[in-house]
Formats: structure tokens, C-alpha cells, sequence
């Protein structure tokens, strides 16, 4: 079904039309920019994510300038591992990430409790920010909210080779550890959504078939996940941050959510024909390779991406990563921008 060409779109309408495998003025995009919005405002990387009105401004004049389908709320992942007590490394040139990890040894998870959202000063000023956000746009553009999977963030909070000990040795702290996280999880999800989140990313990379077995994520990661997002209070999109996920289309479908994020490397002709109306796909534009695209190589991307995975709606054009890099320069953005909206308007009549 395609929309005449006449029709005008909110974002958040022409991503429900989509997600609802329908057509509509054009491809719906998200810019899923982090640390960019401390450039767009002259600030450090850590004084920007300091603070709330900041990263709320930051969203918005980033909206307004390329033009995208959403604000996102995401800060950054260790924002999570923070509040249970972590550090975080700032960067001037890219993301933060996690410090020390929390749990020292595997006996330190009998003891361990998820914090209080109300506790955790980084946590307030996120949903702050949400309600910024919320407060200037209304419901006309969607604002993404994040947390990390239960599954997932124990590479942040023991590392990842204590972590991975535990998951194959351990089963009875393991189920302890993520009884823990997945009480968290559920809260901050909800809290996100309260102060005016559209939609929950749930990120999993560690869920992806580059990382762990299939069958393995079925004995593990599929369940929590399943339990998780059925407690969550809206909408939500699974991401593998990049990691392939081509043969967990149907447990994804499973787990009831509305996305699934595609890693470059997964072929998107066959994750549309997978995903076959059940689940909308968000990707999967390469996040790595961007950084030395020119204008050219953006449109030749962005067209490549149309054609494999925009018809008959269900698709979002984004990279595949979840988080575009600081190092993106913003002429790669902005030709990014203007071939969706160029190429990117339905019908498709130029692939026919």
C-alpha cells in the first residue's frame, strides 16, 4: 500500500504506518546519534551527557537538521553499570565506556541488588532529558529509550571472560545474577516510558550468532528476553549492535517485539523475506565503513538499502550498529539525509 504522494507525515506517523507494514510518504530513517549532540553544541563529551537540557537540545537541533524520524535518548551503556556503583572512562572523541567491572568474583553476585532509579542521580537526568524531549515535540516525533539486556550487560559489570565462565559453569548464579538484572531492566524500561519514551531499544549483543550458539541463546538469552519484554510497557526493537541475527528472526518474533535491528553483514533481501510481515527490520547501513564514506558512497548505501528492504514498509533505514560514531562527519550525515528523502519517497517507482 502506497501513499499518494500529496500526504504529509508526523515521524511518529510515518514510522507506525511503516511498522505496520504499510507504505507511507517516504522511507521513515533514524540518526541514532550520540555524541554528536555535544558538537552541535560546543561542549565536551562528558560536561554534554552532565547534562539534561543539554542532551535534550541536542536531540531536537540534530532532528531539525537532518531531518530523521526520532530523538534518542540513549547516553551512553554504561550509564547502567553506573548506577549499580561502576565508573565511566570519558573520551573527547567518542562514546564513553564502562570502567572497572563491579563484581569482582563470582561469589559477589549472592549478595548483589539491582539500585533504585530514584537513587541514581545519571539515571534522573536521563529521564530528564526524556521529558524535555517530550515536552517540546509532543507526539509528533518518537523518542527512542534504551537499556541493556539483562543478558548483555554482565560483560559490563564482571568483563567478559569472567562473565562467559559463569554462563557455561554456573547456571546457579547465573539465574541469580539475571533474576537481578532483569528486575532492573524492567524498572528502567518503564521509568524511560513514564517520562515520555515512545519505544524501548533493548539492546543484546551479546545474543547474536557472532557471539554465543544459537541453540545456546535459545537456552539463555531468548528466554530472559522473553520474559523481559513482556513486562515492558510499550513498544520495543531488539538490537544486536551489530552483531548478525539472520537465523533469530523467528525467536525474535517470539519474543513479541516490533523490531529487529540488522547488522551490515546480514543480507537484507533475506531478512525481508524472513521477516515476512511479522517483524519490521531497522538497519543496516555499515557504521564502520561510514566514517570514510563520501556523498556518492551515502547515496549509493542509502539506494542499495531502499531497494533491498523498503517495500511494502516494515523497514527503518539506520546503521547497523545502533549508535552512530563521533567520527561520522556530519557531510556524511547530511548526504545520508538528503538521499533518503530523495530516494527514499514511495511509491518506489524508481526500482520498478
Amino acid at each position: 500500500m502506497s501513499a499518494a504522494n500529496n500526504t504529509s507525515y508526523t515521524p511518529l506517523e510515518r514510522v507506525l504506518t511503516s511498522l505496520s507494514f504499510k507504505e507511507p510518504d517516504r522511507v521513515p530513517f533514524f540518526l541514532l546519534l550520540t555524541t554528536h549532540g555535544a558538537r552541535e553544541l560546543s561542549m565536551s563529551i562528558k560536561d554534554y551527557f552532565s547534562d539534561a537540557q543539554a542532551v535534550a537540545e541536542g536531540q531536537i537541533r540534530m532532528q531539525q537538521r537532518y531531518g530523521h524520524d526520532c530523538l534518542y535518548a540513549f547516553t551512553y551503556a554504561a550509564i547502567e553499570t553506573e548506577a549499580w556503583g561502576g565508573s565511566v572512562l570519558f573520551t573527547e572523541d567518542g562514546p564513553p565506556n564502562a570502567g572497572a567491572p563491579i563484581i569482582h568474583r563470582a561469589s559477589d553476585i549472592d549478595t548483589i541488588r539491582a539500585p533504585q532509579i530514584g537513587d541514581c542521580a545519571n539515571l534522573q537526568r536521563n529521564l530528564r532529558a526524556i521529558s524535555l524531549m517530550k515536552e517540546r515535540v509532543g507526539s509528533s516525533v518518537p523518542i527512542i529509550g534504551v537499556v541493556m539486556s539483562p543478558f548483555s550487560v554482565p560483560i559490563m559489570q564482571m568483563g567478559f571472560p569472567a562473565y562467559l565462565d559463569l554462563l557455561h559453569e554456573d547456571s546457579a548464579r547465573f539465574e541469580s545474577l539475571m533474576a537481578a538484572n532483569e528486575d532492573f531492566c524492567v524498572r528502567w524500561a518503564n521509568a524511560q516510558l513514564e517520562a515520555g519514551a515512545t519505544a524501548i531499544c533493548y539492546f543484546d549483543p551479546l545474543s547474536s550468532t557472532d557471539m554465543i550458539p544459537r541453540a545456546k541463546y535459545l537456552e539463555t538469552g531468548h528466554k530472559i528476553a522473553c520474559r523481559v519484554i513482556a513486562q515492558i510497557k510499550g513498544a520495543t526493537a531488539i538490537h544486536l549492535a551489530s552483531g548478525r541475527g539472520l537465523t533469530l528472526v523467528d525467536p525474535l518474533v517470539q519474543a513479541k517485539t516490533a523490531i529487529m535491528g540488522l547488522s551490515s553483514q546480514d543480507n537484507l533481501v533475506e531478512a525481508k523475506k524472513k521477516a515476512a510481515g511479522r517483524i519490521s527490520l531497522l538497519g543496516n547501513l555499515d557504521g564502520i565503513t561510514m566514517r570514510r564514506w563520501t556523498a556518492e558512497d551515502a547515496v549509493r548505501e542509502v539506494k542499495q538499502a531502499i531497494a533491498d528492504g523498503a517495500r511494502g514498509g516494515g523497514f527503518i533505514l539506520s546503521d547497523n550498529h545502533g549508535e552512530v560514531h563521533w567520527s561520522v562527519p556530519e557531510s556524511v550525515l547530511e548526504a545520508i539525509a538528503d538521499a533518503v528523502k530523495t530516494w527514499g519517497r514511495y511509491p518506489l517507482s524508481w526500482l520498478s
